[in-house]
């Protein structure tokens, strides 16, 4: 479905990624692990074409690099960044329409399922984006990128900074994305999640991919676990 090969990216003169190459296949839930500044968060921009990219991302048979963020978008491919995007000042159902793509036909994805996700939205439905907390701002950006019915999606540290009960929610969306059949590749530092919902983990390291394997080979793996992952 996706796949990266040899992938180079560089913020100006800095060079970040170093030959990345990794697939994502169909209805795969892929967790992209390691350390901050390990070009984890650089990958899934490089993805979207949001950094400076070489080598080859392939989509479907259709080479990314070199399209624009919304031509990305369009073909399929939906983005969570890690800064939870809201419109403050549009309300929970405002900014959900806004992630809806236009022309869509039979999306998967309606307002009901939104509601049904994450109950609490419902609640706040009519709330300005803007207040509601940190956890709930995190829950309107996931569903908000699902009204766009992606065939992918892309989520950048969806549990940060949230609380142990919003982490088991988000898990159950995640669940509940690779039960329709849609893909994910998932940007954590947390291994326990990763380890729950993953179908493959890989590791980062200085901008290359340092492990691929199951979530049973990483938690064998003490190694790789000592060097990457644990502070």
């Amino acid at each position: 479905m996706l796949a990266l090969r040899d992938v180079h990216a560089y913020y100006g003169k800095s060079h970040v990624l170093h030959g990345v190459s990794f697939s994502v296949g169909e209805g795969e839930i892929v967790a992209l692990l390691g350390r901050n500044g390990s070009g984890r968060s650089t990958t899934v921009k490089a993805i979207m074409g949001l950094v400076h990219t070489e080598g080859s991302v392939d989509w479907r048979g259709r080479q990314l690099v070199g399209l624009k963020a919304f031509e990305i978008a369009h073909a399929g491919i939906g983005y969570v960044p890690e800064n939870r995007d809201i419109f403050p000042t549009l309300t929970v159902h405002q900014n959900l329409m806004l992630g809806q793509k236009r022309g869509a036909e039979a999306p998967r994805w309606s307002f009901d399922d939104m509601y049904g996700l994450f109950p609490r939205l419902k609640e706040r439905q009519h709330t300005e984006a803007g207040v509601l907390s940190g956890g709930e701002q995190q829950m309107l950006t996931l569903c908000r990128t699902l009204m766009g019915d992606p065939d992918l999606i892309m989520i950048d540290e969806p549990t940060e900074g949230l609380a142990p009960k919003i982490i088991e929610q988000v898990a159950q969306y995640l669940r509940a994305l690779k039960a329709r059949g849609i893909s994910v590749l998932l940007v954590e530092q947390k291994l326990t999640i990763a380890l729950e919902v993953a179908d493959r983990c890989l590791v980062m390291g200085h901008g290359q991919i340092v492990f691929e394997g199951t979530p049973e080979d990483l938690r064998r793996d003490a190694a790789v676990r000592k060097e990457w992952l644990e502070v």
